[in-house]
């Protein structure tokens, strides 16, 4: 069937910010949708909140709106277009579920919109869990026992009837928020509060547990005529009760016989037809008892998914560009196949060969919380690897996490010398580091089986493990020791390890394992005798991808990379594109001329570079990672593009970085390196408290902190020590100990330079004082406090330290204003995480501009030749951070140094007060949603900072809320406060005024210090209600800016093509 031109436009919802269980596979989806459907001559209407995305760019749509993702500002844009249809599947949870709320609140029906893809009954019966279970039995596909409870107290009577252990999955969810195994009755209250309180209908399944099954994922695409296909199946290595998002996966299924995946892949096909959903893709889950084969039906997602971008990779098949064309009338078999440019969307893709996914933890970035892994997902990010063999792919995987392991013969040094019963717990228990406990046991040669027992993990997986390690690599060939997944690192012998780099050979992901020619190069490594591939002798670039999304390196990075490589192809160049990151649009089929979908440690990037013999190699633009390759990819001929090893040099090594900034008459805050203890604590003494101390070459601030006092310097130490399996906080290299600046500014300065002119894209002026990483603060474009002569100074220096570096492409430099003074931070000869934000809102294509001054353009060439640096915008832009609170519910909410967020949002608008209230919207906290009413709890030493922005509260009739010392202090001054009890006390209370909805606002003064005590629990609850807390009077005041302006807001909207 044709597409449906009845349908002229169409809105797509995207996801919004990187949250834990909804990350830029969502942009990746979202990218290809829009492309494919604005191919089509549909119009697009584009909305999501996060700037950081390729989805957003003023070309993906016809009008696209970075604007919060809520009820209100979706219904004000859809009377705004008008569209014809809306897309409700490419999106996430977050478009799920707001279309759910705009088709029950009338929305689409008074606007004549139509539901695409799937319908509001449909979605609905596949994510109420109870209806899903109904549905499910009714056609004889067998579930759990389990009921469902729609209060807490039917919830606890489920419980008893059902019995222990039993799973709670809350309705409506993302990412497992909210699920959890209770094994007993005292974790019961707390755990299903939880579940309530994460379901946004207040229903919850209770059914039993099935802890230590089998997990299978099956991605499924229909088409209104009722064909289906199985994509991609998935096997999780991991068993049930570790969410699939944390778990290894594996595709295609390894363990089941083919009449056990027949079965389940009907199932798979009669669950989409049973729920409604008449077009797209959608993912099924199942569980399978390893004891007698018994199966049950999970869940299913009646929209893209996680696992759908995994699938979409692992296999080349364009998942979400198809859902979107099937949802506008078209079916499977009109569709056309653009790997094999032959064969129709009907034909199921068929993999040769073996893909493993791992997931990428940050634990270490918050202390309180345990690493044990459950139902509720915790990874920030994921890497993907293809190999001949389940243990190869297995290797390379673990090369890809850039954790320093080089694959599955390097044991982590804990758990060589653990004793038995130790090693037994750490394989018995779920944890990123499981993984490694087992390679240890079986390098101890215990039975295969007790391992299985103790892990759960199937036999199979153990038993080809086992083949590594008891292979003798002196009688067998390098081929093999290759399949069993040994790489050149754990061989001893020269030849040897020369013999296994000369059978490295490149093969295709071509959807049809070579039985149709493939027109798209999406390459992997493998041991063997023949390439799928040649490579070109066109002019021809590298650009090193930013490997796996982690706190500190994510999403905006890999915007840059694909910016990158756009600019690449728009001028001539065949881009070719290194990364091991499956969420991203980077690693899409169609991005770059050439993929490979490789590690991106030295001894791959190295193979890659041998054998395209590229003009250049682009390390500015994947953050820290490539940055991390400079000196080997110098030291082996290669041409690294735009600024030189000299320049990374300059900036990572802090006496060259000081002597230079002497030099350019910048001014820094005193600062020391240790080598060693003893250098630490008399850098400290000299200095004096407080000290800013950190790892030198870190990226997101990893393992930076404020110290104060000298235990706290020596809780840093023993932090640093548990975190190193040696246990040496110096390993890595020195300390850098940096003068804290107390009550600064901090400022943000993008810039691009030829070497001898720069071009300042973008200054951002932080809102939280100095001492909250930049990535973790709230960002102002252009700055609406600094002096005229302070930016003058700003752009003087920055362009003097470029230059002074002879930069050549990006420069990110972040300085300090501390008593009218200026005083540099530090310099990153990179891409930097604010560099797509700031062209989003500018219109300046930075990046693009950025890549070809690295290949030798002049910023004269380029105002000439292209329309990259053209723009101007009058709009003020606000950049809120998004942290993953919910997730790590020990951990205190208090920002610092370090970078603990996972995502951003953007507010947008003609003046300070609607763009931040914007950003607060679209951040959670919807300002008037809540009483007017203020919470005052401030220490000591921040109470006179205070009175004149209380003032003001109480002139705009807020109540004020004060615990009793801060509320006689304000008496003192003449302001009138309601006292509330400390947290345990009798209501009201500091926590029942935020339960009540009585406030809009906490504003606090927190210590440094992560315990639990009041301020820990109103941070927490605050965040938990969508209430703002602010810790500065400069927040505060930006805060009554924001509430003064609200009745603006929804009047302020337009579309980004028109803003710059």
């Amino acid at each position: 069937m044709p597409a449906d031109k009845e349908i002229k436009s169409i809105l797509i919802i995207g996801s919004g910010p990187i949250v834990i269980g909804q990350a830029c596979e969502f942009d990746y989806s979202g990218s290809q949708a829009a492309k494919a459907l604005k191919n089509e001559g549909y119009r697009i209407i584009l909305v999501n909140s996060n700037p950081a995305t390729i989805m957003t760019d003023p070309e993906m749509a016809d009008a696209t709106y970075i604007e919060p993702l809520t009820v209100t500002f979706l219904e004000r844009i859809i009377e705004k277009e008008q569209p014809d249809a809306v897309l409700p599947t490419l999106g996430g949870q977050t478009a799920l579920n707001l279309s759910m709320e705009l088709s029950a609140k009338g929305v689409f029906k008074k606007n004549n919109v139509r539901l695409l893809g799937a319908s509001a009954e449909a979605i609905e019966v596949a994510e109420n869990r109870w209806k899903f279970k109904e549905a499910m039995e009714e056609v004889g596909i067998q579930t759990l026992n389990a009921t469902y409870a729609r209060s807490f107290e039917e919830g606890l009577d489920a419980a008893k009837n059902i019995g222990y252990p039993l799973m709670l999955r809350p309705s409506f969810i993302l990412g497992g928020g909210g699920t959890s195994v209770v094994e007993h009755n005292t974790d019961l209250n707390i755990k299903l509060k939880d579940a309530f309180a994460a379901s946004p209908t207040q229903e919850v399944l209770i059914e039993e547990s099935v802890y230590g099954w089998k997990e299978f994922e099956l991605e499924v695409m229909r088409d209104s005529d009722g064909n289906g296909v199985i994509v991609c199946g998935i096997e999780n290595f991991d068993p049930m009760g570790v969410h699939t998002g944390d778990s290894i996966t594996v595709a295609p299924i390894q363990t089941l016989s083919d009449k056990e995946y027949q079965a389940m892949r009907d199932e798979a096909l009669l669950c989409l037809d049973t729920i409604g959903i008449a077009t797209g893709g959608s993912n099924v889950q199942f569980a399978v008892n390893p004891e007698n084969g018994e199966r049950r039906i999970i869940e299913m997602n009646p929209r893209v998914s996680r696992s759908s971008a995994l699938a979409s990779k692992a296999t080349g098949f364009p998942i979400a560009k198809f859902a979107a064309l099937l949802a506008v009338g078209y079916n499977l078999t009109e569709l056309k196949n653009d790997i094999t440019g032959s064969t129709p969307a009907s034909f199921e893709p068929v993999q040769d060969y073996v893909v493993v996914k791992i997931p990428r933890f940050d634990f270490p970035k918050f202390p309180s919380t345990d690493d044990v892994l459950g139902t509720s997902m915790q990874s920030v990010g994921e890497v993907m690897s293809i190999a001949s063999t389940f243990t190869e792919s297995l290797t390379k995987a673990i090369r890809s996490l850039e954790i320093g392991k080089t694959g599955i013969r390097n044991i982590d040094n804990r758990f060589i010398n653990l004793d038995k019963h130790q090693l037994q717990k750490e394989i018995h228990t779920p944890r990123p580091r499981r993984i490694f406990a087992i390679f240890e046991a079986i390098r101890r040669n215990w039975a295969i089986e007790d391992i299985a027992e103790f892990s759960k993990i199937d036999l199979w997986f153990l038993r080809e493990i086992e083949k590594s390690f008891s292979v003798n690599p002196e009688s067998t060939p390098s081929m093999i020791l290759k399949m069993f997944g040994w790489t050149d690192e754990d061989l001893d012998n020269k030849d040897s390890k020369k013999d296994l780099e000369n059978n490295r050979v490149y093969k295709l992901v071509d959807t049809c394992s070579a039985e149709f020619v493939s027109q798209t190069p999406y390459l992997y490594s493998t041991n063997g005798i023949t390439n799928d591939d040649t490579a070109s002798k066109q002019k021809k670039v590298v650009v090193i991808g930013s490997g796996p999304n982690r706190i500190g390196q994510g999403i905006e990075f890999d915007y840059c990379c694909v910016h990158g490589v756009s600019s690449l192809k728009e001028n001539g160049f065949e881009a070719i594109m290194i990364n091991s990151n499956p969420e991203t649009v980077s690693t899409d089929y169609d991005t770059a001329d050439k993929l490979y979908f490789e590690p991106l440690s030295w001894n791959e990037v190295r193979a890659v570079l041998v054998r395209e013999k590229p003009d250049s190699v682009i390390i500015q633009l994947g953050g820290q990672t490539p940055l991390k390759l400079a000196k080997e990819i110098s030291a082996a001929g290669f041409k690294i593009a735009g600024s030189s090893l000299e320049v990374i040099d300059s900036t990572e090594d802090r006496y060259l970085f000081q002597k230079l900034c002497v030099s350019q008459d910048i001014k820094q805050p005193l600062s020391k390196i240790a080598n060693n203890e003893n250098e630490l604590i008399n850098s400290v003494n000299e200095i004096g408290f407080p000290v800013l101390l950190r790892p030198s070459y870190v990226l997101g601030g990893r393992a930076m902190r404020v110290v104060k006092t000298k235990e706290e310097l020596e809780n840093y130490l023993d932090i640093l020590s548990s975190a190193d399996e040696d246990g040496n906080p110096f390993k890595s290299g020195p300390l850098l100990v940096d003068q804290f600046l107390t009550e600064a500014i901090e400022v943000d300065v993008d810039l691009i330079s030829d070497g001898k002119e720069v071009f300042i894209a973008g200054i951002l002026e932080h809102l939280e004082p100095a001492g909250v990483h930049s990535g973790d603060s709230t960002a102002v474009i252009p700055p609406y406090s600094i002096s005229k002569s302070m930016i003058k100074e700003i752009q003087d220096k920055s362009t003097k330290l470029a230059l002074g570096l002879n930069v050549k492409g990006l420069l990110n430099i972040q300085f300090a204003i501390k008593d009218n003074e200026l005083i540099i931070l530090e310099a990153n000869p990179r891409a930097s995480r604010t560099m797509p934000f700031v062209a989003k809102v500018t219109g300046n294509q930075i990046i693009k501009a950025g890549t070809l001054l690295m290949l030798g353009y002049t910023i004269e060439q380029i105002k000439s030749q292209t329309n990259y640096l053209k723009k101007s915008t009058k709009k003020i832009a606000i950049k809120k951070a998004i942290f993953p609170w919910s997730r790590f519910p020990a951990e205190d909410t208090m920002l610092g140094p370090e970078m603990k967020a996972t995502g951003e949002v953007l507010g947008i608008g003609k003046d300070f007060g609607t763009a931040l209230n914007k950003a607060y919207a679209a951040a959670g906290v919807e300002i008037g949603s809540k009483q007017k009413g203020v919470f005052v709890t401030l220490s000591d030493s921040e109470k006179p900072n205070f009175v004149e922005v209380i003032k003001k509260y109480a002139e705009l009739d807020f109540s004020i809320y004060a615990t009793e010392g801060t509320g006689r202090f304000l008496s003192k001054n003449n302001i009138d406060s309601i006292l509330v009890g400390r947290a345990d006390d009798e209501s009201p209370t500091s926590l029942t005024i935020i339960d009540d909805k009585l406030i809009s606002i906490v504003i606090n003064t927190p210590t440094f210090a992560n315990e639990y005590t009041d301020g820990w629990k109103i941070r927490r609850l605050s965040h938990k209600t969508g209430v703002a807390v602010v810790s500065s009077v400069r927040e505060a005041e930006a805060f009554v800016e924001a509430f003064i302006l609200q009745e603006k807001v929804l009047d302020d909207m337009e579309a980004i093509q028109n803003v710059s």
